[in-house]
């Protein structure tokens, strides 16, 4: 059979599963809604979180970032794991002690204010919007080159499936249908991976693989730097960037990951605060399955890549005998070829004499196509993207829907209403995100993983100071911490949009000595949070401490339940 009847069949299948899911766990009160009701296992949670984590960026574009810059790539992989501990340690087990819904819930009790709330919900929303805006824009591009229809055709059918499961089963649908995805999306992953490490190393664990020699008996590594360097890029293993950037920006993915705002609520839907911290280790055992095998597969992927397109004899392939993989994606315009010489011959490299145009966000999907792996594997493939691009896309939705309907709505502008009206407004609000999402989707701010690393850079200026300091600092009050969200998040924003928008050309953005203290706009939320922590600590010295009752709150947050009672009589 062909690949494109192999990802109708599996990639029909997988949607059929979904959507079955969220049909039975479709719900009926706000609490299933927002957090499951509350009562998820937290191994379930644990793959649950994997997969809400594990967006398009980490699917597809992380292994591209890597296999494109090399030593450089892996500040993503750092960033993003761990961050992950960070929020296991420091801030799920005391959210999930505080017993709300939501990230702007927290801020408001905890800083008393409405306004507090309001402009969490305004980051909350602005986050949301940035991270979901790369995973329709995956969903399109798998789409494209799988079905054969365009992107924006690929994300409205995207767009539809994810409205299905997120406005009738809300969390407690999302959370079950995610476990699934977090199946597919491992197993879809995992076997392209085995398959090319077997092929090209004879190792059947990638991780050894990566490490491991060729069949000429160079080490893969090694290999991958000599052919980098005879084309003009830097050495594969050799970093580019300053420290001083590599630190910003694995620190703004780091602290990003621990205030993004659909991560943070699934530690809501366990049933106590131990079951949290379990969660969160979980989730880490799964997401290093996938994270720990992408330096392998964006390896293989790199080699494969030069060698079809350049040919054995370094001097190109002619495009009459180019494999297969190069014409299907060049359909998809993610591939281009000029022929600068007239030879009639595909040439890749790094200066005058390179010919090809190769999107970063193709190398996983296109991965086992350059290999010549079975058509199953490569609708497989297909199925594991679009899982993990739509199980993240309905956390996220699922994160502005509860924003807008629970904090905005029920907690400020409509305190009367009915939880019968608050689940319909957030139905409501859910099916407005994912039309905005899918615009989002059709006109990109960007590549991939780029747009989801500045959703961190945000998510690090906004929410981590303020929830940090909400949990172990009692003098912090509402003013500061209004205070320091804008202006972390101002400051933010105007870095991104000027060096990404419309002031600064592309090739001014992208030159280090352009940007403040060397540090590229995908670190800049480093510098936010930074600003957000300073402008939080001296506003509030200039208002009163927080009342007493909400001084208790954080202390009661912190202490285990039962402290100290063997002392009391």
């Amino acid at each position: 059979m062909s690949v494109q009847i192999w990802t109708y069949i599996i990639v029909g299948l997988s949607f059929s599963l979904y959507i079955g899911i969220a049909i039975w766990a479709r719900v009926g009160s706000t609490k299933d809604y927002y957090v499951a009701g509350g009562g998820v296992h937290p191994v379930t949670n644990g793959m649950a979180t994997a997969a809400d984590w594990m967006s398009a960026a980490s699917f597809i574009s992380m292994a591209g970032l890597i296999s494109f810059q090399g030593y450089d790539g892996a500040v993503y992989l750092l960033g993003w794991t761990g961050g992950y501990v960070l929020l296991a340690l420091m801030l799920a087990p005391y959210l999930r002690k505080f017993g709300k819904f939501t990230v702007p819930d927290f801020v408001g009790d905890r800083y008393y204010s409405d306004t507090a709330r309001l402009v969490a919900v305004v980051c909350a929303i602005f986050v949301s919007f940035t991270y979901v805006a790369g995973q329709m824009r995956g969903v399109g591009i798998v789409f494209s080159r799988f079905l054969e229809v365009d992107i924006t055709t690929g994300v409205i059918i995207g767009m539809a499936i994810v409205l299905a499961y997120a406005v009738l089963g809300g969390m407690k649908g999302i959370t079950y249908t995610q476990v699934a995805q977090y199946c597919v999306l491992i197993f879809a992953y995992m076997v392209p991976a085995i398959f090319i490490s077997m092929l090209m190393t004879g190792h059947v664990i990638p991780q050894v693989g990566f490490g491991s020699t060729m069949a000429d008996g160079t080490y893969l590594l090694q290999k991958l730097d000599g052919l980098s360097v005879e084309l003009g890029f830097n050495a594969y293993t050799s970093g580019t960037k300053s420290t001083i950037d590599v630190f910003a920006i694995a620190f703004a993915l780091m602290v990003g990951t621990a205030g993004l705002p659909h991560v943070i609520v699934r530690f809501f839907t366990v049933p106590k605060v131990r079951d949290a911290r379990r969660s969160a280790c979980w989730a880490i055992l799964f997401i290093a399955i996938m994270y720990t095998t992408a330096p392998a597969v964006a390896a293989f992927a790199r080699v494969n890549m030069i060698e079809t397109i350049n040919g054995a004899d370094k001097q190109g392939t002619l495009y009459e005998q180019a494999p297969e993989w190069i014409k299907n994606w060049e359909k998809t315009k993610l591939i281009k070829w000029e022929d600068k010489n007239e030879d009639g011959r595909m040439f890749y490299a790094n200066d005058e004499r390179n010919e090809m145009t190769i999107d970063r966000d193709i190398m996983v999907l296109a991965n086992p196509e350059i290999a010549n792996l079975p058509a199953w594997v490569i609708a497989l493939v297909a199925a594991g993207a679009l899982a993990a691009a739509l199980s993240t896309a309905a956390g996220l939705l699922l994160v502005i829907s509860a924003a807008i309907s629970h904090d905005l709505l029920k907690k400020v502008v409509m305190p009367n209403i009915s939880e019968k009206q608050e689940l319909l407004y957030a139905r409501l609000a859910a099916t407005a995100a994912v039309v905005v999402a899918g615009l989002l989707g059709i006109y990109p701010p960007g590549f991939v993983a780029e747009v989801v690393a500045f959703a961190f850079g945000l998510a690090a200026a906004s929410f981590f100071p303020t929830i940090v300091m909400g949990i172990f600092y009692k003098r912090m009050n509402s003013a500061g911490a209004i205070a320091g969200m804008v202006a972390g998040l101002s400051f933010t924003i105007g870095y991104i949009l000027y060096f990404k928008g419309i002031i600064m050309t592309p090739m001014a953005a992208n030159i280090p000595e352009n940007w403040l203290f060397g540090i590229s706009p995908e670190g800049i939320g480093t510098v936010g949070m930074l600003i957000n922590f300073g402008v939080a600590l001296v506003v509030s010295r200039f208002f009163a401490a927080p009342p007493q009752h909400i001084q208790e709150l954080v202390d009661s947050i912190r202490v285990p339940r039962g402290a100290g009672s063997a002392t009391h009589h």
